[in-house]
C-alpha cells in the first residue's frame, strides 16, 4: 500500500520571495510599532531563516521598514483617487471611508508612522510620508477644481488634511470612537467649513465654493449642514 503522495516543493522565484517577506513585515509593522518588531519576528511570520531576510534585505530591518512604508504609502495614495464624477462632497466622503479603513486595518503602524519619534524613522521614511500627504492634498485640489491654487486655498486645504491625520491619531487613541461613518461626516463638515470660512477673505475660495455649491444637491452634506447650522447661528445673532 503507497502512501498519498506529499505536495511538490516549488521554489520561490526571487520576486515571489521579496513579495512573501514584504507581506509578513507589513502584516507585523501594520498592528505594532517599528520599534517593536524585530527580523527575527519577520523571518518567523514568513517561514524562513533569519538568514534567508537578511539575502532579501542586507539593509537589515531598516530597509525592510522603508520597503513597507513604500508599499503601504503606495496603498494609501490610492484611497485618494476617485472618479470625478457626482457631488464633490459625495466623493470625498468615498475617499474618506477608504482612508478611514486603512487606518483601522494599520492601527499601530498607522500611529507610530504620524507620529514619529521611531528609531526606523529616517530622512527617506520622513520623505515619504510627506509625499503622502501631498499628493492627498494635490487630489482634494483636484476635486474643487483647482489647477494651480493661491497661497490660501492651498494652506486651507493643507490644514484639512493635518486635521484629517491628527483626528485620525485622536480617533485611534479613544478607541475607534465615534463611528467611523460619524468621524467621515464631521470630517467632510469641516472641510466645508473651512471652505466657507476662507471664501469669506479670499476670492479665489469664493469661486471655487460657488462653483461646488452648484454641483451639490439639496440632500447632499453641504445641504444637511447649513439646515444644522443656520438655526444655531440664528440664535447666536440674537445673543449678541
Amino acid at each position: 500500500m503507497t502512501s498519498a503522495a506529499s505536495p511538490a516543493y516549488r521554489r520561490l522565484s526571487v520576486e515571489e520571495r521579496r513579495v512573501q517577506l514584504l507581506a509578513a513585515a507589513l502584516t507585523l509593522f501594520a498592528h505594532r510599532a517599528p520599534d517593536e518588531v524585530s527580523l527575527d519576528d519577520v523571518a518567523e511570520a514568513a517561514g524562513v531563516s533569519r538568514p534567508l531576510v537578511y539575502r532579501y534585505f542586507p539593509g537589515g530591518k531598516q530597509q525592510l521598514y522603508e520597503a513597507a512604508l513604500r508599499s503601504s504609502a503606495d496603498e494609501l495614495e490610492l484611497c485618494f483617487a476617485e472618479p470625478q464624477n457626482g457631488p464633490p462632497t459625495e466623493r470625498l466622503s468615498r475617499v474618506l471611508d477608504r482612508y478611514l479603513a486603512f487606518v483601522d486595518e494599520h492601527d499601530a503602524g498607522f500611529s507610530a508612522l504620524l507620529q514619529g519619534g521611531s528609531v526606523a524613522e529616517t530622512s527617506r521614511t520622513t520623505a515619504i510620508v510627506d509625499e503622502v500627504r501631498r499628493a492627498a492634498a494635490e487630489q482634494i485640489l483636484v476635486h474643487l477644481g483647482v489647477d494651480r491654487p493661491g497661497p490660501r486655498l492651498r494652506m486651507m486645504v493643507r490644514t484639512w488634511i493635518a486635521a484629517v491625520e491628527a483626528a485620525s491619531l485622536i480617533w485611534l487613541d479613544e478607541g475607534k470612537q465615534p463611528a467611523a461613518g460619524e468621524l467621515r461626516d464631521w470630517l467632510v463638515d469641516h472641510l466645508v467649513a473651512l471652505l466657507a470660512a476662507t471664501a469669506a477673505s479670499d476670492e479665489e475660495t469664493a469661486s471655487v465654493v460657488s462653483l461646488l455649491l452648484a454641483q451639490e444637491t439639496a440632500e447632499g452634506p453641504v445641504g444637511a449642514l447649513a439646515r444644522r447650522v443656520t438655526p444655531v447661528v440664528s440664535r447666536a445673532a440674537h445673543l449678541i
